[in-house]
This record gives structure tokens, sequence and C-alpha cells, in this order.
């Protein structure tokens, strides 16, 4: 219990950074969902400067910021959701092996899971017929739930031979580590709560414009 509105009142805090008051309304653990406020006036002016207007528009776009752990979806200037993440425990970076969280633009290129079971274990995208349940040690990595593998979309960055995000298997994905989920913790990819990644993937569609800065 204490645990849970610790991570409650965290989030609250995370809602007033993205701009977010009275509206914000939280939603299990390791959510907020935000009624239609605009995002900070700051963190909008970087998004903008690195593209946002061009790369996505007044569509659903979502932003990964690793200095704060968080996934936020953003449409039409307005912040609509905000969940709790977490991202590679050894930084950012973009070499193949290297099992950190690469940077930049990416687009959600294929998505898994659609109607499976929460805690659903996938092995090599493919569901294994078992489902985790929260009271079992996962005892490694595993991929929960659903999967969004993402693509990278700038060359030399997050594209290309040895730094292909896309060949280096990142996805947004649930996980059994939910108590690591606001540090960094993954090999690589960013993880979410089992039930975060349903809702996300309820939200999202093939195509989906994800950005990943280190700010």
């Amino acid at each position: 219990m204490v645990r849970r509105i610790a991570m409650t009142l965290c989030l609250l805090v995370s809602a007033i950074q993205f701009g977010c008051r009275k509206d914000a309304e939280t939603v299990g653990a390791q959510e907020t969902i935000i009624a239609g406020e605009p995002i900070a006036k700051e963190d909008w002016q970087r998004l903008q400067a690195a593209g946002w207007d061009r790369r996505v528009g007044d569509r659903l776009g979502l932003w990964v910021s690793v200095a704060r752990q968080r996934l936020v979806g953003i449409e039409h200037g307005q912040v609509r959701f905000v969940y709790v993440c977490s991202t590679a425990a050894r930084g950012t970076g973009n070499r193949q092996g290297s099992h950190r969280t690469p940077l930049g633009w990416h687009a959600v290129a294929e998505r898994f899971g659609e109607g499976l079971p929460r805690g659903a274990i996938f092995r090599e995208r493919r569901y294994s017929g078992v489902v985790w349940r929260p009271d079992e040690d996962a005892g490694k990595d595993l991929i929960l739930s659903r999967i969004l593998w993402l693509r990278g979309l700038e060359p030399g960055v997050n594209r290309g031979p040895g730094i292909d995000s896309h060949d280096r298997y990142i996805y947004i994905h649930g996980t059994p580590a939910e108590e690591k989920l606001g540090r960094p913790a993954s090999m690589g990819c960013i993880r979410l709560s089992n039930r975060a990644i349903i809702q996300l993937y309820d939200r999202t569609e093939s195509g989906t414009v994800v950005l990943i800065t280190d700010w």
C-alpha cells in the first residue's frame, strides 16, 4: 500500500512536469491519464526543435524520455497519457550488442499479442502458451503481454548496419520486473507494466511514430 501511494504521488508530480494540472486522473499504479492538457512549454519547444511537427503533426506520437523514465502520448499538442517505463540499465546507445536504448526517431513496425491474456509469455514474438503471474519469480528478462517492435527512421543513427534498431529487436513490451519501472533496468528495450502495454497497444497502430530522447 505504501509503495502504491508513493507511485501515485510520483505520477502526479510527473503530470505537473508535463504541463498537466487538475485534470490528471491516476489509474492503477503505473499510469496517469491526462484530459487534454497542453504539454509544458519548454518540453514542447524541444520536441518541435527535434522535428515533432514534421514527423508527427497532429497525430498521436509517443515520446520516451530516458531522463524521466516516462513514455508520453501526445496528440494535437496535448498530453493524452503518461506511463512509467524502464529503459536500458546500461544507458543509451545504438550499437548492436550494446544492450543500450537507442535514441532518435522510430516507428512501430510490427505489433504482437492481440487478444492474449495479461502476462502472456513470448518466445521469439510467438505466444508460448504460458502466462506469467505476479507472484512468480521470473528469473530472467521475460517479454510479456504485448510487443511493439520499433524500426529506426534515421540512417546512421538508428538505421543501418551495426546500429539498426529493428535488427537489434528493440521493443516496447510488458515486463515481470514491474517493481523496477521508473529507473533504467532493461536490456535495451522499453519496458512497461503489463496493464500499461496492453492499453498502449490498443491506443496505437503500425506506423505510430516514437521519439526517444535522453532528456
